[in-house]
């Protein structure tokens, strides 16, 4: 992972392979970020001229390069677009500034181990909501998964460190905001690394696995439930889904306790599909080709809750991984097959590709079972997200109005795009089953809120309910942009850590 480090060294100054500066858009043309002065000193205040001729329009996502030609310590220089140039009285938006930083450090693969920037300081000096943009953008943009490459196939070596030009490098806050980073940055790597993973390296019995190292070394107490125990305790959707496959179901437990400050519990409820086929509903061979990040949901409950673990906010968190290999065999759950769920629901299986809702109707049962204050489930769940909200916007649904609007405007602030969407209540009889309790596909129109509406039926009067569809933000199958790399994004752990933080 990229490492980050402070200096009051002038950013003209710094040894660095390359430095990042930030230009904004406007009607006069484009404008320098703060933090760029003493650069553009250094150039005889010819930089942005130098930019313009190079073609920097200060767009949000531009990366423009120029070599510095000894006018620097650095030998190279980087202009990330931040878009318009605000308003008087406004600063620059930080989520445009934490995609720009993303973009320069990847735009640097393979050409700098070192970067510098004073980005940090383009809304004042001290502004740590900019600090922890630039920051995070640092680390998020530094990712790489090159497990699998060999020999010629080597991927370009990511930037190795960040140094961030600060006023004051040794103020505690200002650590506090850059370690905090650190801690999210690595995290979200992991959740990237376990959705990454080729299925066949990662079946549930190994993603269980995944999820007792990461959280036990931070302190979690993880359970691990097998086949056996599944079975004893009737979780027939978890053990349903898992039937088809020569890799048996699992599901975990991952607690942790913040002791007797804690006035808050909450459980964050993951689906953990390792390899989606569609089941006897078998999917097309294409839609097939992305199917090994069906268990996003899944890998940021774990990555959140190793976060949690470290950042020990003063909140219970109670992580759950339903975790299975959704294949077509003569094992199989069949169309019409009923099955009998954690705690006594029946469900019509009408479609088996519709698989992720009954695994987590099994866990969410479960985490009801401990009386929860607050339960947020993630989810991979309906192709009716992408539809509906495109591949970088995830939906938030909810039981609760309120609980709604608070993680929606808690992933604004973090940064990730969230929508809220309703739970009508007349779409509900299209999930009526003549012979079990419910059936687990409905109308095809609203597919997303119809899933939804099906997870509501288990969970318990009086518990606050969320539900998270997460099928497109979690997997970039586009190109690269910002701080986003192509594959796993870690979406949306950033959101569940901030929002358990204003809980404590």
């Amino acid at each position: 992972m990229t490492a980050v480090t402070l200096t009051k060294t002038a950013l003209s100054e710094v040894k660095a392979d390359a430095i990042v500066v930030g230009v904004s858009s406007g009607r006069g043309g484009p404008s320098l970020l703060p933090g760029a002065a003493d650069v553009d000193k250094a150039f005889k205040k010819d930089l942005l001229a130098t930019l313009k001729a190079m073609g920097a329009t200060g767009k949000a996502g531009e990366v423009v390069k120029l070599a510095t030609l000894g006018r620097t310590a650095a030998p190279a220089l980087v202009a990330v677009g931040v878009g318009p140039t605000p308003a008087k009285g406004e600063g620059y938006d930080a989520e445009a500034i934490r995609r720009g930083v993303g973009a320069a450090v990847r735009s640097l693969a393979g050409t700098a181990a070192r970067v510098a920037t004073a980005l940090a300081s383009a809304n004042g000096d001290g502004d740590l909501d900019t600090l922890r943009a630039v920051t995070e953008g640092a680390h998020l943009g530094g990712y790489s998964f090159s497990r699998y490459h060999t020999g010629a196939s080597r991927q370009a070596r990511p930037v190795g460190s960040v140094v961030l030009v600060l006023k004051d490098p040794r103020d505690k806050k200002v650590r506090a905001v850059v370690e905090r980073a650190a801690v999210i940055g690595e995290v979200v790597s992991l959740a990237r690394d376990l959705v990454n993973t080729p299925p066949g390296d990662l079946r549930p019995d190994a993603f269980a696995q995944a999820a007792v190292d990461a959280c036990s070394a931070a302190g979690c107490d993880v359970q691990v439930l097998d086949e056996k125990a599944l079975a004893d305790g009737g979780y027939g959707g978890i053990l349903g889904v898992g039937a088809g496959s020569s890799n048996p179901p699992r599901l975990v437990r991952i607690a942790y306790d913040a002791g007797r400050s804690a006035k808050t519990t909450v459980h964050l409820v993951g689906k953990g599909i390792t390899f989606d086929s569609g089941g006897l509903s078998l999917k097309p061979a294409q839609a097939m080709e992305w199917m090994k990040s069906d268990m996003g949901g899944a890998a940021a409950v774990i990555a959140t809750l190793r976060a949690v673990a470290q950042l020990k906010p003063a909140v219970n968190v109670v992580g759950w991984v339903p975790t299975a290999e959704n294949m077509p065999s003569g094992h199989a759950i069949r169309p019409s097959d009923v099955l009998t769920m954690r705690g006594g629901k029946t469900v019509e299986v009408l479609n088996t590709d519709a698989e992720g809702r009954l695994i987590l109707a099994d866990a969410i049962a479960r985490a009801a079972e401990e009386k929860p204050d607050i339960i947020i489930d993630v989810a991979t769940l309906t192709g009716a997200q992408l539809v509906a909200l495109g591949s970088r916007v995830y939906a938030v649904m909810a039981n609760d109005d309120t609980l709604r609007t608070e993680i929606t405007s808690v992933a604004e602030a973090a940064g990730e795009q969230a929508w809220p969407m309703p739970l009508p209540d007349e779409l509900r009889k299209s999930l009526d089953s003549e012979v079990a309790d419910i059936a687990n596909v409905g109308d095809r129109y609203g597919g997303m809120l119809v899933a939804g509406i099906f997870l509501k039926e288990f969970v318990p009067d009086g518990v606050r309910w969320a539900h998270l569809d997460i099928a497109g933000p979690s997997f970039n199958q586009g190109e690269s942009h910002g701080y986003t790399p192509k594959g796993g994004t870690g979406v949306p752990i950033r959101t569940l850590v901030d929002f358990i933080d204003t809980l404590a």
